[in-house]
């Protein structure tokens, strides 16, 4: 037992000397660099995530209430073989508009807020 308790001691404790303090140096760094850039990007990213579902909903639900909207009050304006189609495609013309204000709005700034 005294044996296989020392072993074990001895894996757990970096070693001395240059090639120790080198891994130690390198796993630091990778701690610091990797995990603050990680969390600040998770986050980004959910906020991005729930924004863009809400901007999603948002449209479609203008747009199916604008479609309704025209088809329930004047439907003797719409009411040729071709005209039928004009409701819907204010509806997507006005979806591709939100996406087109969208795409325009996206910026190209990296996460971190420092100037390289």
């Amino acid at each position: 037992m005294a044996v296989a308790d020392k072993d074990r001691d001895s894996k757990n404790v970096a070693p001395e000397g240059p090639i120790g303090q080198t891994v130690a140096l390198v796993k630091e760094y990778a701690n610091q660099e990797l995990k603050g850039p990680l969390k600040g990007a998770g986050r980004w990213i959910a906020f991005g995530l729930a924004g863009a579902i809400a901007i999603g909903l948002g449209t479609a639900f203008l747009a199916l209430g604008a479609l309704r909207l025209v088809q329930t009050e004047w439907p003797e304006v719409f009411d040729g073989r071709w005209m039928r189609l004009l409701p819907y495609l204010i509806g997507l013309v006005f979806c591709g508009l939100v996406a087109a204000l969208a795409f325009a709005r996206i910026s190209k700034q990296p996460l971190n807020k420092e100037q390289r």
